[in-house]
């Protein structure tokens, strides 16, 4: 099972000092639009070809628009043995609404 992580919950982690691997898995230019600096870019079509990239013994937390393309792609990872996947709830849309209005909505 996914587990589910607010913003609100990933931006404590951050202002405690924590440096979780936040993976955004949109497209270009849906970043040209808006973006997390901190986030590690991996497009979800890339995802299969790239996953020797990340280490199955880091907590990775996905993150998308809205938090559908990226509760895909936990899943997936889950199933390729990653033992510790959260999804972003509301991905960037949410955190642009609760956490930084400066981020365009698109």
């Amino acid at each position: 099972m996914i587990k589910e992580m607010t913003v609100e919950e990933l931006k404590a982690r951050i202002d405690a000092g924590e440096q979780p691997l936040v993976v955004d898995v949109r497209e270009g230019w849906e970043l040209d639009i808006s973006s997390l600096p901190f986030a590690r870019h991996i497009p979800m079509g890339q995802i299969a070809d790239r996953v020797g990239e990340l280490d199955p013994t880091t907590p990775l937390i996905i993150m998308c628009r809205s938090g559908g393309r990226s509760m895909q792609v936990a899943r997936a990872l889950e199933a390729h043995g990653f033992g510790s996947v959260a999804n972003l709830t509301g991905g960037i849309l949410a955190w642009g609404e609760r956490i930084d209005p400066s981020l365009r909505p698109y």
